[in-house]
């Protein structure tokens, strides 16, 4: 489907151009959220007649969105989740969670302003795009850990995750020697095993004293 564009499409064009796009992304994004008009005769009548108020409301709505990015570039939102050992959420972090939160936070954006490509699905720090308007993005921090106490050491640039992984690594090394020759029994478990040795013969030895009395 071809279409007229009323505001600049990334990786599209800009405001006037005629595009060719899929009828799916035409019919559910751009015409009925007022991006583009069909590209038929009458609406190129309606868009020349009109293309002068169109640039006019875009140049204002774009220096609203300038204002407000100072106010939310590098902006950081903590959510605390819950999680496995492995970081992985029970559940993920939407654009809509990060809508929310913003909000929480004195910052109102549209759902569809956050470019999340997948939602988040494990703890950890990662930047994420807002785009105010077609020409103006900012960029927020944020912070999904299963603590607040966590949250503060992935703040301070700690890899929770990193660490997990080398504490789960260092306890398995400690219960596995690989220079312990074949049918070895660690340490621990052999002094383990003398002890019950022991205490095995300790009995057997009373048992005969009392059957000799």
């Amino acid at each position: 489907m071809e279409v007229i564009l009323l505001e600049r499409i990334e990786k599209l064009g800009t405001i006037g151009d005629v595009v060719k796009v899929k009828n799916g992304y035409a019919r559910n994004f751009l015409l009925p959220r007022g991006k583009a008009l069909r590209a038929n005769d009458a609406n190129r009548k309606v868009f020349d007649a009109n293309r002068e108020k169109i640039e006019a409301q875009n140049a204002e709505r774009r220096t609203d969105a300038e204002k407000d990015s100072k106010k939310v570039d590098g902006l950081k939102i903590q959510l605390i989740r819950q999680a496995s050992n492995t970081g992985q959420l029970y559940g993920s972090v939407s654009a809509r969670d990060l809508a929310e939160a913003m909000e929480a936070a004195g910052h109102k954006v549209a759902k569809h302003q956050i470019v999340l490509d997948r939602p988040i699905k494990a703890i950890g720090v990662q930047d994420v795009k807002i785009a105010l308007h077609p020409e103006v993005s900012v960029t927020i921090s944020v912070n999904v850990a299963r603590s607040p106490e966590e949250a503060e050491l992935q703040a301070q640039g700690v890899d929770v995750m990193a660490q997990m992984f080398e504490r789960d690594v260092s306890g398995f090394t400690a219960e596995f020697d690989p220079n312990a020759e074949p049918g070895t029994i660690p340490q621990d478990e052999e002094a383990e095993s003398g002890a019950e040795t022991n205490a095995d013969n300790n009995e057997d030895a009373e048992s005969s004293e009392a059957a000799d009395d």
